[in-house]
């Protein structure tokens, strides 16, 4: 079967979205069948530019930045096109040359013009304005006014959220999402990931419990908040360390913050670090702090800590409090007092919190796994191809 799958985002770009795309497009490679060759001949299309990347190191065909002609004549050779994400074109197209098209929705691109559900410059989750048709939020949604720029995205929401009303199939990595959007045929696949060996973490006895925060530095993740229950804990003459991993714009803004309400000696920011100092920082830490406002469909850095027996402490976002199930703690989306009271409540119970790691890795095993997503994509792809390639 030749299948095209399209990612506007790839590597060489680290992200939530090219992880997902490359995980699956390994896995489908490598699916076996009768012959020489596997079940599917993958295609990968994307606009993102290879860099120093090397795509003669993956074992399926990477096409980068085609122009229109190049990639009409890509999916008219292609049996089933997967795009990830609601991007226009190939859709469009696929939909025209009468392919069968699978959109896999990574954010919220057909009910908000955004796509974050997160509701600027008042910086709160959305309720959902534009699926209660009221429009006029949408168009005012922007940290600073821009007009033309609004409308455009607010129309190309129309026309995406038509686009998949018509695909052969929507699927969406939790059932939670798959409400919000209320598209026709959808299916629910979690996103998976390639299972380790049990990770045994013991209990640690340190004077000052260490949080970790692990994601991108901008204003939907969240880090304010958890600076601002930081504040709320030093005043209750609590001890913590928190140590925040990653980068982005709003970082020199919240280091100077953190200066300026004397947490610079509990709070380090340690940026971007490899993944094995990343492993390392996280086998010592008594909680993950997943604070996200909006712009969640799934959660990957809570699945990924939860493999590793992490105790994970996340906003109840319905995508979040899907993921971890009874493995894990929520607290109020927004709420620094409530963020501040569950850490202690953590803290003060490390038998819980070991719990909860052991059966936060037991939950990733047995619905998360890498094996289970590529075979339920398989099955769509085989039920979707014309007779005669599947």
């Amino acid at each position: 079967m030749k299948l095209l799958l399209y990612s506007h985002f790839f590597a060489p770009r680290i992200g939530g979205v090219e992880t997902v795309v490359m995980s699956l497009a390994r896995g489908l490679s490598q699916c076996p069948r009768s012959g020489p060759k596997g079940e599917f001949e993958l295609t990968l299309v994307t606009q993102t530019p290879c860099g120093s990347f090397d795509d003669s190191s993956l074992p399926f065909l990477v096409v980068r930045q085609p122009n229109f002609k190049s990639l009409r004549k890509l999916i008219r050779s292609a049996d089933v096109i997967h795009v990830a994400g609601a991007a226009i074109s190939p859709i469009l197209l696929g939909l025209v040359l009468r392919k069968p098209v699978v959109v896999e929705h990574h954010g919220f691109q057909t009910i908000c013009p955004t796509g974050q559900l997160f509701q600027e410059p008042e910086n709160i989750p959305c309720p959902g304005h534009f699926m209660a048709e009221r429009f006029t939020h949408c168009l005012a949604c922007a940290p600073t006014p821009r007009p033309f720029a609004s409308f455009r995205l607010w129309l190309l929401t129309f026309f995406r959220r038509f686009l998949c009303q018509h695909v052969a199939a929507n699927i969406t990595p939790t059932n939670w999402l798959a409400g919000m959007l209320q598209l026709s045929r959808t299916e629910t696949v979690p996103h998976g990931l390639a299972l380790s060996p049990p990770l045994l973490r013991l209990p640690a006895s340190r004077p000052v419990p260490v949080l970790v925060f692990l994601g991108r530095i901008v204003t939907t993740k969240g880090l304010l908040l958890l600076l601002e229950a930081a504040r709320l804990l030093q005043q209750q003459n609590r001890l913590i360390e928190l140590k925040v991993v990653g980068d982005g714009p709003e970082r020199n803004s919240l280091e100077r913050l953190a200066e300026e309400w004397k947490l610079a000696t509990q709070v380090r920011f340690l940026g971007r670090l490899p993944d094995s100092q990343i492993a390392d920082l996280l086998a010592s830490a008594d909680l993950l702090v997943v604070p996200s406002l909006a712009g969640e469909v799934f959660g990957m850095v809570i699945a990924e800590n939860m493999l590793r027996g992490i105790p994970i402490l996340a906003s109840d976002l319905g995508a979040f409090v899907e993921v971890l199930g009874n493995a894990g703690r929520t607290f109020k989306t927004g709420d620094s007092a409530d963020l501040a009271r569950q850490i202690v409540q953590l803290l003060d119970d490390p038998a819980a919190s070991q719990r909860l790691g052991v059966a936060a890795h037991q939950r990733v095993r047995d619905f998360f796994a890498l094996s289970r997503m590529i075979e339920a994509h398989a099955q769509i792809y085989r039920r979707l191809a014309p007779d005669g390639t599947a």
